[in-house]
């Protein structure tokens, strides 16, 4: 029987980064992974025609490129090639009335576009992105620490030495703000307001939704401060870099490999069972990076004290993915400076993302969805022919199961029916803010929040984010009460992923600080 020190059972971003830095440290690692590549929900393939590469999911790198994780195996995996692009206008918001807002890495910029629709909000913008530096030493430094954890205890104390109480006190109540809320106390303009809170949207968080504030405040100051990153030639790039050194160092990645079972004796894990028959044991640990309900299924062994609240692990909103082949960038009626953007949010404003949430999570198909439409060729021509582009899109909230459409408009209650008119419900909407899109386009390929989660099963309910972020599901809750740690009661078997704690995103957080503790560092 095959022996090795650990095996990870799945190929997304965390489950490489716990291979990569344990193959770093001396271990022998096996990554073992259903899908036909490594990756996950990042992945690029040329979805649409030859030489146009899309990113199927996740497109920006910036959590990735700011990790510990890419700090401490910056120089090995850009020995295999790693190339990041680095934007400067990351994000920007269309209003109906044909004006925009837009956040560039130039604060002098930045600010005027706020000016003109307020000079108090500019004034403000500017002091938050001044005390970021300081204060995301803090917030960052939470997300990036188990929980719980002495670490905490003692950023906790160092935060209190060096910022007072009143600053702990007004952070933790932005922890737990929605969007609305925080935003509302420290601007007055409701594009700007608009402006921010679409970031609430990526995650599962309409504007009225406790916990929701700490995205929008931490993606708009970050890219303010450090702009977007995005992979060279595709967000797959870190999967190439850490794939390579996982091979480098005498790991292997296995492909089209099922695994049915993970094995145990006398309450441990001591390895698995595949769909060929094949049995593989682990030495030292074995790593799942995946959804709680697909743990449960393999570790039956799992004690009811963890199995019944991880059956109950809660999905978000579904998402739909629109990939486009164009001719060129779509023409934005408020202006050709949006052409130069990673990212233009279709969501104008509070009542358009509240009234999506609400419909969606009703059952409803949006009447307007909320999108946000990725430029990505717009920073990295090389994902398309010369002169050509692509777009990526994704629409954001959407129901799993249907239950009708709030616009009245569309009779199916199956995904692989509404699919096609739904997507067409997006392009409308684009079409509505950059005229002439239909026409541009030269093939495009769509994926429904059930085809999301037949490529990649971790994306139960069709939730690109692996589980809800709402304050029941995240921080010591995530995934379960009590397990937070990434350990689970079967001794030698840990779970990792977005459905464990810090969550969703590129930041390989979860993957990374297990494998620290595992190898001592």
């Amino acid at each position: 029987m095959q022996q090795v020190d650990a095996i990870v059972v799945g190929a997304g971003v965390n489950g490489l980064a716990a291979a990569t830095h344990l193959a770093e440290r001396g271990w022998s690692v096996l990554v073992l992974e259903k899908a036909d590549a490594p990756g996950g929900a990042v992945r690029t393939e040329e979805a649409t025609l030859p030489g146009f590469r899309h990113d199927l999911c996740a497109m920006n790198l910036s959590m990735f490129a700011g990790s510990a994780f890419y700090a401490t195996h910056k120089q090995a995996l850009h020995a295999q090639g790693l190339d990041f692009v680095g934007v400067a206008d990351s994000f920007a918001t269309p209003f109906v009335d044909g004006r925009w807002l837009g956040v560039s890495t130039d604060l002098a910029a930045t600010s005027a576009r706020i000016a003109e629709f307020s000079s108090a909000d500019a004034a403000a913008w500017r002091a938050m992105a001044a005390s970021f530096p300081s204060d995301a030493a803090y917030i960052g430094g939470l997300l990036g620490k188990p929980m719980p954890s002495l670490a905490v205890v003692k950023l906790m104390f160092r935060a209190w030495r060096e910022k007072g109480l009143d600053w702990m006190r007004d952070m933790a109540g932005m922890l737990v703000s929605s969007p609305r809320n925080y935003l509302d106390r420290h601007f007055e303009s409701p594009q700007l307001r608009a402006m921010m809170a679409a970031w609430g949207m990526h995650l599962d968080f309409g504007p009225d939704i406790a916990g929701g504030a700490v995205f929008p405040y931490l993606e708009s100051m970050a890219n303010q401060a450090f702009g977007m990153v995005l992979g060279k030639g595709g967000a797959d790039a870190i999967i190439r870099a850490m794939s390579g050194v996982i091979g480098a160092r005498g790991g292997r990645i296995e492909c089209n490999a099922e695994v049915t079972a993970i094995t145990t004796r006398n309450g441990k894990a001591i390895g698995v069972r595949l769909s060929d028959g094949r049995e593989i044991s682990a030495s030292r640990a074995v790593i799942a990076n995946l959804h709680p309900r697909h743990l449960i299924r393999l570790a039956p062994d799992l004690p009811a004290r963890f199995t019944a609240p991880a059956s109950k692990f809660r999905a978000g909103p579904g998402t739909m993915m629109i990939h486009m082949a164009l001719d060129s960038l779509p023409d934005w009626q408020a202006g050709e400076d949006l052409k130069r953007f990673a990212y233009v949010h279709l969501a104008p404003d509070y009542a358009t993302m509240s009234r999506v949430y609400q419909q969606s999570i009703s059952g409803l198909l949006p009447d307007e969805p909320v999108l946000v439409v990725g430029q990505p060729t717009a920073l990295d021509p090389s994902r398309a022919p010369e002169g050509k582009h692509v777009l990526w899109v994704q629409v954001r909230t959407l129901p799993y199961d249907i239950a009708g459409d709030a616009a009245g408009k569309i009779s199916a209650q199956n995904w692989d029916e509404a699919k096609g008119p739904y997507a067409e419900r997006a392009i409308d909407l684009i079409e509505r803010y950059a005229p002439g899109l239909r026409g541009k386009i030269l093939g495009m390929a769509v994926q429904s929040p059930l085809d999301l989660e037949r490529m990649n099963p971790n994306l139960v309910g069709g939730d690109s984010l692996s589980g809800s972020h709402h304050l029941d599901q995240n921080f010591l809750f995530r995934p379960v009460h009590g397990w937070s740690r990434w350990k689970t009661p079967l001794s030698g078997l840990y779970q990792v992923g977005a459905s464990t704690w810090p969550g969703a995103g590129t930041g390989v957080g979860s993957g990374f600080m297990l494998a620290q503790d595992l190898a001592g560092k």
